[in-house]
């Protein structure tokens, strides 16, 4: 659905975005992610005809962005962080005026008026003036008004700013149902709605792409140490020592928490001890009721990752 190869963008001397390719596949949800001036705007802006490429090529449901941008246009449904407004009309008449700058007739900009109110959870606003609406219910006529025509690609900034906890749970809801008809790019900072509704994800960092997978194929492939946690009971001064005597255990610290040990086993880069620790136990018959392996976060992998690019720039 969306093909971009070796795409650059200078403004005057400076490069903001440095031939970047990626592709994505109709249906996916993926995240964009990167830090201010990472050049993820800009990346949006080409994508949706907004900025002309330097050199380099993005393609559309098939349509050049530059050479077709009025058909890719039709395709895409924008979304950007501060959804431009305005205040002196009711919602019903935004979303009308709207219907007819996409080229909507009366019954079919009634119709859709209609099916985005009842999906973005409008419908007691609409003959309301768009001044007299939180923040959150503004994200919401502008995620409206992305959807009014019915892209097959969507591309939303930052759609759960301002939102409260239930309108958040909603919206990242109704992202995962969108990807049934539609093609979501997912611009955010709040990387566990990344992790909790991408399918895929791509970091970016000084204009270069440094990072493509899926969030748990990111979190795996942090270097450094894991750690197992595991609840135990049994004698402190036996577990301690036998698990240390394990291959590729580090260290070992225990805590006594109604009676079982809880036990944060750091252990060596890609050692994974589970299946001996649970042996352990078995032998000395010590009761095990939890063991898991904890691997990074995205966001440490986020971090890490877009360091290095600010240490190399710098070098």
């Amino acid at each position: 659905m969306i093909q971009v190869k070796n795409l650059t963008k200078y403004f005057g001397p400076t490069l903001a975005v440095d031939r970047i390719s990626f592709h994505i596949a109709r249906g996916e949800i993926v995240g964009l992610l990167g830090p201010n001036g990472a050049g993820k705007t800009t990346t949006i802006r080409i994508l949706t005809t907004y900025l002309p490429s330097s050199s380099g090529s993005a393609r559309v449901g098939g349509h050049d962005v530059f050479t077709q941008s009025v058909a890719v246009r039709r395709l895409v449904g924008y979304m950007p962080e501060s959804t431009p407004l305005y205040p002196e009309m009711r919602v019903r008449e935004y979303l009308n005026f709207r219907g007819k700058l996409r080229g909507l007739n009366p019954a079919e900009r009634a119709a859709a008026i209609g099916r985005v109110a009842e999906r973005c959870w409008l419908n007691e606003f609409l003959n309301r003036p768009i001044g007299q609406l939180s923040k959150g219910m503004r994200q919401r006529v502008g995620l409206s008004d992305a959807l009014l025509h019915n892209p097959p690609v969507l591309i939303l900034d930052e759609p759960t700013i301002g939102l409260d906890p239930a309108q958040i749970r909603e919206t990242r809801k109704l992202i995962s149902e969108l990807a049934q008809q539609h093609t979501v790019i997912l611009c955010t900072h709040i990387l566990p709605e990344v992790e909790l509704i991408c399918h895929r994800t791509i970091i970016l960092a000084n204009g270069k792409i440094v990072a493509s997978g899926s969030p748990g194929e990111l979190r795996e492939s942090i270097p450094g140490q894991s750690r197992l946690i595991a609840e135990v009971r049994g004698p402190k001064d036996e577990i301690t020592p036998a698990l240390m005597n394990l291959d590729g255990v580090k260290n070992v610290e225990c805590e006594l928490i109604n009676g079982w040990n809880r036990l944060a086993i750091e252990t060596q880069e890609a050692s994974d001890i589970r299946e001996a620790v649970v042996k352990l136990a078995a032998e000395h018959q010590w009761p095990l009721r939890e063991i898991k392996r904890e691997t990074g976060s995205l966001e440490e992998y986020f971090v890490q990752i877009t360091a290095e690019q600010v240490q190399r720039r710098k070098a």
